[in-house]
């Protein structure tokens, strides 16, 4: 592991122990404590099953290692796709972070990688669905946007759609 996927275990395992958020932790490097950025942390079991996924796209915290704190308990207890995680399942989890960058609009999918930006689907009533880039499994532009269409409940034929793209810095 590394600093950031480091720091989102210990938030959870602090959870489990003191059933709180834990506090920033004193000697993080000024990376964390200094700047501001929206994070994702994701879950996933050792056989590679997704465990929990759950961020934000603008920051929200006053620092990146209070985005990651608090996503690492969202992702943990409150992504609705899976039941909250156990105690016993905290060996056995690969945690990875993303630190996103500001998303930009885009106005044509020849602006998009799916290995190199992560897109966010929006419409004008507010719906809006979000895929990381570069999943295994999600080679093409066409089928990241689909996916992220189908988490936010959009059809982009027929919604009426804008696109963001974004990167990331992806920590495990």
């Amino acid at each position: 592991m590394n600093i950031y996927s480091d720091l989102a275990q210990q938030s959870i395992a602090y959870y489990f122990e003191h059933k709180k958020t834990m506090p920033v932790p004193k000697d993080l490097p000024v990376a964390l404590i200094k700047n501001k950025a929206a994070t994702f942390v994701s879950l996933h079991s050792k056989n590679g099953t997704l465990r929990g996924c759950i961020g934000t796209l603008l920051p929200t915290k006053k620092n990146v290692a209070q985005e990651i704190i608090n996503n690492a308990l969202s992702a943990a207890f409150h992504d609705n796709r899976f039941e909250p995680l156990d105690s016993r399942e905290l060996d056995d989890l690969v945690i990875s972070v993303d630190v996103l960058s500001k998303p930009e609009p885009v106005n044509s999918l020849n602006n998009l990688d799916a290995k190199k930006y992560g897109v966010i689907v929006q419409t004008k009533d507010g719906r809006s669905g979000v895929l990381l880039p570069n999943l295994e499994g999600i080679d093409t532009v066409e089928t990241q946007v689909m996916i992220a269409a189908q988490k936010g409940g959009i059809d982009p034929r027929s919604d009426g759609i804008s696109l963001f793209r974004f990167t990331v810095e992806r920590h495990k």
